[in-house]
């Protein structure tokens, strides 16, 4: 027993003395610095929001259609005698330019047995006449005074004039037809297409032909009723001259060349379209083969072109990036400051591939948020920068705590873009 004892007794003094040791040195050992927690914050680019005048514009596509076309038909029968050179597919007519002639031969002969016939009834209505006045003379001299109309003639007199006025319409009828065997352009315009030559035997009603006035062409915009409001246009519109209609823009590629052409809103059709619950905005270019043209290219009927029509100008509203709009009415603003994010709800007026203008929900300034960001929300830990026009990045760089209490305005460093990146 004391053997054992003799061997844990220095034992048990060495650790006595070891663990005295270690609480006198950790009692004299000075505390550790803490060191301030380094921020995490995701790394976003940001623009600032501006204040501006907007001009409310709608885009839309259509077929360019001529507002005058017709059909060109003959009003008799007969064979073609002459087709104007000028009546051939894409040749230009004037108002009033004979196109088409049927032969007149059997229609001068009609005209000249109608003035026969005039001149017979004539005849008659003279001879009638005199008779009237003999049996008037004679019905005197007996002294008949309750003489019938037959016995003054009264009914073989009207039947004569009758009978003249019938010859007259007769010829009258006749010199019309004549007058039909030529067919004239009734306006100015172009040919769209051609259906008869010469020596063709031709119908009433037939198709010769079809014709488009050049003096303005028309297009028929659908817009939804968002849209039509956008532009401060009722259903029933119609434009005047107190009360013109919104500017319109027209472009299409003709001849592998980008063309552009100015138009006007003139009216709105009649109805809603019961299929696509659109209506149809008419607008129409003056002149497209002369002054309405661009340079060498005129906005021709046929072509499909799409449209840029001017609303009304709003003055000082708020434009974002468009990258910066979530959704139909959220923006993502960054609080360089504090280093967080902060999402708006915002009155939307319109967005456009240069913007997002909005009436309400943010101030100008601030910096909206055009990077993509996952599961965001509310204080989210951010660091917000700024690519420069000069193509530098500036990086905001959140206040501290004492920053923050003493007031000091936060660090704003400059980069180059590589570096930012």
């Amino acid at each position: 027993m004391g053997r054992v004892i003799s061997v844990l007794l220095p034992i048990g003094i060495l650790a006595v003395v070891g663990v005295g040791g270690m609480i006198a040195l950790s009692a004299i050992q000075p505390e550790p610095e803490k060191a301030e927690e380094a921020r995490g914050g995701l790394n976003v680019f940001a623009e600032p929001v501006r204040r501006t005048d907007l001009t409310l514009v709608v885009e839309s596509q259509g077929e360019v259609k001529p507002r005058r076309e017709i059909i060109v038909a003959p009003q008799i029968s007969g064979r073609i005698s002459y087709v104007s050179p000028d009546f051939i597919d894409g040749g230009f007519i004037n108002k009033g330019q004979l196109l088409v002639r049927v032969e007149a031969a059997d229609y001068e002969l009609a005209v000249v047995r109608a003035q026969s016939s005039v001149a017979s009834a004539e005849q008659a209505l003279a001879r009638e006449e005199a008779e009237a006045e003999l049996a008037r003379q004679d019905i005197l001299d007996l002294g008949i005074s309750d003489a019938s109309p037959l016995a003054r003639r009264e009914p073989q007199l009207a039947e004569a004039r009758a009978s003249l006025e019938s010859a007259k319409a007769q010829l009258k009828d006749a010199q019309l037809a004549l007058d039909r065997t030529a067919v004239y352009a009734p306006f100015a315009g172009r040919v769209r297409e051609r259906n008869v030559d010469i020596g063709q035997v031709v119908s009433v009603g037939q198709s010769l032909g079809q014709i488009f006035a050049n003096d303005v062409v028309e297009v028929a915009l659908p817009l939804k009723d968002a849209e039509m409001g956008r532009l401060g246009l009722p259903l029933a519109f119609s434009s005047t001259k107190e009360k013109p209609g919104p500017d319109v823009t027209f472009r299409a590629t003709v001849g592998g060349v980008e063309r552009e052409w100015h138009g006007q809103v003139v009216r709105t059709a009649a109805a809603v379209n019961s299929q696509t619950r659109q209506i149809n905005v008419i607008a129409e270019l003056q002149d497209p083969y002369g002054a309405g043209a661009d340079g060498d290219a005129p906005m021709a009927p046929g072509l499909f072109v799409s449209a840029t029509v001017q609303g009304e100008t709003l003055n000082d509203v708020l434009v974002a990036p468009r990258g910066a709009l979530r959704g139909q009415d959220r923006l993502f603003i960054g609080l360089p400051d504090e280093g967080q994010l902060s999402i708006r709800n915002v009155d939307l007026i319109y967005s456009d591939a240069d913007g997002a203008y909005i009436a309400s929900g943010a101030e100008p300034g601030e910096l909206a948020i055009v990077s993509p960001i996952q599961a965001p929300f509310n204080g989210m830990n951010i660091t917000v920068m700024q690519r420069m026009e000069d193509g530098t990045i500036k990086v905001y760089e959140p206040k501290r705590a004492d920053e923050t209490m003493s007031g000091d305005s936060p660090t704003l460093a400059s980069t180059g873009e590589g570096a930012a990146q």
